[in-house]
């Protein structure tokens, strides 16, 4: 009876396992799993869409099907691979040639593991995953949250461009939402072999799912004095007689319209300074997580100790900068903000998070506020290479840019007239200046007509003689359009009739800062018929002027600055496609798609290229750059902009760009121009506005595009600085050596095509065997070849450099060689950024150009580095139309053996029209024992080519 019990109880317990297994179905590409759900915190449907080797789509939902909704960042059309569904112990394994993918039976929490069972990742224990009913609107949705186990030498990089100076995002956390500045993409790619495409559109967080609390809701507050519950706000003043206003502070929150009203009333910030002290208090011990926004100048002090050095922005565009704290629980520790605020208006705000919670800790943690759905896509790769270009296989390849964007860029807010446009550009070509494009910024409109896409006639007398007059100084224009648009314009009133602008800012008479202000809206980018309307009115207004490219600003989208959260939804919906809050963070993907489908469409075989300042997963597809947006003119924010560029190009897109010199001006350098316009004299303010702009444009000349933008003081070089000025020759240089590389970075806009390359490159793609490089966020490689290390340091002249392991590097202007493995502090005088070659790295150097097209690329030089063997390939093709999609380009590889001193020049490939048939190279090896510094005209061995192998002893 005993064993027959025991049987039984056995019997029992296999069928009620059986019954609380999960059920899976077979599908065309992959398999469905039923999930036993003891809460709607649950999901009860798991899916995976096998859509490549190493491709993996997963979707979750708590419902009791899957909404029939479409991805608007991968692109249709991907099919699937052969796959296999079979059960492995207490998982179900979906395996494909490069991957297995364990289900686990008893909860659905899924494994990644290569074809030799080492793990890649895997969701947390139970899957991770958490979904919380809202509703917006009437519109029913999920916040979602999914977690994934990570180890502690875990590293992530991506997640777009923001402006904290961050690089590996372990152990951090980031807010994603588009604002100026700062461009969210919800992709990451590990030191692990995978990348994570996050595919929600709506305000998303990653590293923490939690917001940031008010200072009084974390922490006991006590004022300066000792007292309980508060903070002590001083605020001074001078003038003529010394103001004081001293009140009790229980929260630092003046950070947007609306809470700026907190602050005191009738007490007028210009002038003054502001101090915030007291003490705080922590309920618990660790780490504390703050974010401070502020405009103006500021600094923070915690426990007497300067944990943010002096910043500074500009009043109407504030910016957020990320610090951590380690706190005891029950202990009084100082805190002091010191602030001076920019101007009569201004922002500053403190907030904190507390410890993160022990089920987030040692985790990847994913988080959006409403999805219908639970989405994301595993993209493995052995390298992060190949894991880029999994996600453009996900989301689209990145088109090659037109080669005259690979040149110079001369912009500036604003050329207000078209005498100051063409009179700027006649001034480069009269100064032998190399330049390609000239930018007209906004407000080429009449004032009260913004969006008319029309010229004011009283300063553009003759706009499409305007652009023949760039032509014909061989440039190229790109011009400004907004999706703004005041109330009283036609194209307003043609998107009104359909429901296609966002109503919610003309219903609250919000008014712009132009001339007395005026009341207008932005279109909604998410109805497929807006699009084509915006596309329509581009045409019919500016495309018949012979416009070569769009300048796509405040694609945010900016309604209004300075906004809370909430309104700005509110000011951005809803969408044809649902409630802001859902699609809140894809516009400048949807404008994007209306110009590059538009354009396509009216001239299939003429490169389209749009510029924007903000963008999202899959960009690229659309033959767009983003730019950092309206950053300041300080020391730190081009630091910051070494790491949003390289994090922003490791997110998938290759081409980024920034405004050269910061385009917000601190007060003292306009003085400092001032002075100088009167007198001749350069004050000290000037004199860092020189070295500010002089170290700026050398990183300028290696980043993907080569850009300058800002406001007074004008930008031009010999704005800056007069001919023959250290400031102006040293621009003057970077720019001739960007012209003099040009068969190298057009070739590495060819690899963005056919290779799915990466041409801002942060060390870690290219060293992934060396630890040290995966906290190295101020170095990137430029290509192949370059380890670009630029001076963000005022009065620096020298910096510390880290040489990867794994090759010896050469000192480029001196041709010295350096060995890898070691950080050492370089030279880096007032005129030159410290670079480097590594071994084996072959560089090929064209003629002096003033633009891209001015001559055929003959001769090259060819520098070899030796020490290594090493390999590459020129490409070249028509550089303004599409026909290398019909396989209308050429490809001439190098390859060099070190072991024999030989470099083999291989058989030409392919051909397309205008092509070289025959050429010389100038071959210059650099050695140990012969260092050679750059010289873009050196002697070397002539060779003869004409398309056919040959090989040269070096």
């Amino acid at each position: 009876m005993k064993n027959k019990r025991i049987h039984l109880c056995l019997l029992a317990g296999l069928l009620f396992a059986a019954c609380t297994q999960p059920k899976y179905q077979l599908t065309d590409d992959g398999v469905i799993l039923n999930l036993r759900q003891e809460n709607k915190a649950e999901a009860s449907k798991l899916r995976l869409q096998v859509l490549g080797d190493e491709l993996i789509h997963v979707s979750a939902t708590p419902d009791g099907d899957f909404p029939k909704d479409s991805s608007l960042i991968v692109v249709p059309g991907l099919k699937t691979v052969p796959f296999a569904v079979d059960n492995e112990g207490d998982s179900i394994r979906l395996s494909t040639a490069k991957l297995n993918v364990m289900i686990s039976k008893a909860d659905g929490g899924i494994k990644f593991k290569d074809k030799t069972g080492k793990l890649i990742l895997a969701e947390k224990k139970g899957g991770g995953r958490t979904f919380t009913p809202i509703d917006v609107d009437g519109t029913k949705g999920y916040t979602i949250r999914q977690l994934f186990d990570s180890p502690a030498d875990e590293a992530f990089y991506g997640l777009g461009q923001h402006q904290s100076d961050e690089f590996n995002y372990k152990g951090k956390s980031e807010e994603l939402f588009q604002y100026n500045t700062k461009v969210s993409v919800p992709f990451v790619v590990s030191n692990k072999n995978y990348g994570l495409l996050w595919d929600s559109y709506s305000l998303s967080r990653f590293g923490d799912s939690r917001e940031y609390k008010q200072l009084n809701r974390v922490f006991n507050l006590y004022d300066k004095k000792g007292e309980g519950g508060s903070l002590t706000g001083t605020y001074q003043r001078w003038t003529g007689d010394l103001k004081q206003l001293v009140r009790a502070e229980d929260s630092l929150c003046f950070e947007d319209i609306k809470t700026i009203k907190n602050l005191p009333e009738n007490f007028p910030l210009k002038d003054a300074n502001v101090t915030y002290e007291g003490e705080i208090e922590a309920s618990e011990s660790g780490t504390y997580r703050f974010i401070l926004y502020y405009a103006g100048y500021i600094k923070v002090y915690i426990n007497n100790e300067l944990v943010v050095p002096e910043r500074w922005r500009t009043a109407w565009n504030p910016n957020s900068y990320k610090f951590t704290f380690n706190l005891e629980a029950g202990q009084r520790v100082p805190l002091r903000v010191e602030w001076k605020p920019n101007g009569g208006k201004s922002y500053c705000g403190l907030r904190v998070q507390t410890p993160q919670p022990e089920e987030e800790q040692n985790s990847q943690v994913w988080w959006s506020e409403m999805n219908k759905k639970m989405d994301y896509y595993f993209v493995y790769g052995k390298s992060m290479d190949e894991i880029i270009k999994g996600y453009r296989t996900l989301t689209g390849k990145s088109q090659i840019m037109p080669k005259w964007a690979m040149g110079f860029w001369q912009s500036r807010e604003r050329y207000k007239t078209q005498n100051q446009i063409l009179s700027t550009l006649k001034e480069f070509r009269t100064l032998n200046f190399p330049i390609d494009n000239i930018v007209l910024d906004w407000f080429y409109w009449p004032e009260t007509k913004w969006g008319s896409h029309q010229f004011d006639k009283s300063r553009f007398l003759a706009p499409k003689a305007m652009v023949d007059s760039i032509h014909a100084m061989h440039a190229h224009m790109m011009i400004s359009v907004w999706p703004k648009f005041y109330a009283n314009t036609k194209h307003f009133k043609e998107f009104e009739k359909h429901g296609w602008m966002y109503m919610q800012a003309v219903k609250d008479s919000i008014r712009d800062w132009v001339g007395p202000g005026y009341v207008g809206s932005f279109y909604d980018a998410y109805s497929a018929g807006a699009r084509k309307l915006f596309w329509k009115q581009m045409y019919e207004n500016l495309y018949p002027l012979g416009i070569d490219a769009w300048w796509m600003d405040a694609s945010e989208p900016n309604v209004l600055d300075c906004t809370d959260m909430e309104y700005r939804k509110a000011l951005c919906g809803p969408t044809a496609l649902g409630p802001s809050a859902e699609y809140f963070n894809a516009y400048a993907l949807m404008n994007a798609e209306a110009i590059y489908n538009g354009q396509r469409g009216v001239a299939p075989n003429k490169r389209v290229f749009l510029l924007t300042r903000s963008g999202f997963a899959g960009l690229q597809h659309y033959s767009t750059a983003t730019w950092s947006g309206d950053i300041a003119t300080r020391w730190e924010d081009m630091k910051a902009q070494i790491a949003a560029g390289i994090n922003f190009s490791i997110s998938g897109n290759p081409y980024w760009t920034m405004d050269i010199g910061g385009f917000c001006v601190e007060d003292r350098y306009v003085k400092g121009q001032k002075v100088y316009n009167r007198t001749g004299k350069v004050d000290a303010d000037y004199k860092e506005w020189r070295e500010l702009n002089t170290r700026w444009y050398q990183f300028g000349a290696f980043a993907p595009l080569y850009r300058a933008h800002g406001q007074y003081p004008y930008r031009e070089p010999w704005n800056i600085a007069p001919k023959g000025t250290p400031t102006y020759n040293s621009i003057l240089y970077y720019t001739q050596l960007r012209y003099r590389l040009m068969p190298y970075i057009y070739t590495l806009a060819g690899m963005t095509w056919f290779d799915d390359y990466t041409i801002m490159r942060p060390l870690v793609m290219d060293f992934p065997g060396d630890k040290k490089v995966e906290n190295v966020g101020d170095q990137y490689m430029f290509g192949p070849a370059f380890m670009v290390c630029p001076v963000y340091t005022y009065q620096a002249r020298s910096r510390k450099v880290y040489f990867p392991k794994g090759t010896d590097w050469y000192n480029f202007y001196t041709g010295k060689l350096i060995q890898g493995g070691q950080s050492l502090t370089v030279d880096a005088p007032y005129n030159r950024m410290p670079l480097f070659v590594h071994e084996g790295a072959i560089i090929p150097v064209g003629p002096e150009i003033q633009y891209t097209g001015e001559k055929p690329v003959d001769p090259i030089v060819l520098y070899v580095y030796r020490g290594k063997d090493g390999h590459f390939t020129l490409y070249e093709d028509e550089g303004v139309n599409y026909d290398y999609e019909k396989g209308a380009y050429s490809n001439i590889p190098f390859s060099y053996n070190d072991a024999d001193e030989t470099l083999t020049i291989g058989e030409r490939k392919g051909q397309f029209k205008g092509m070289l048939k025959e050429r010389t190279f100038v071959i210059v090896p650099v050695s140990k024992a012969a260092p050679k510094g750059f010289d873009p005209d050196a002697q070397g061995q002539q060779v003869h080519y004409d398309g056919h192998k040959l090989t040269i002893h070096v």
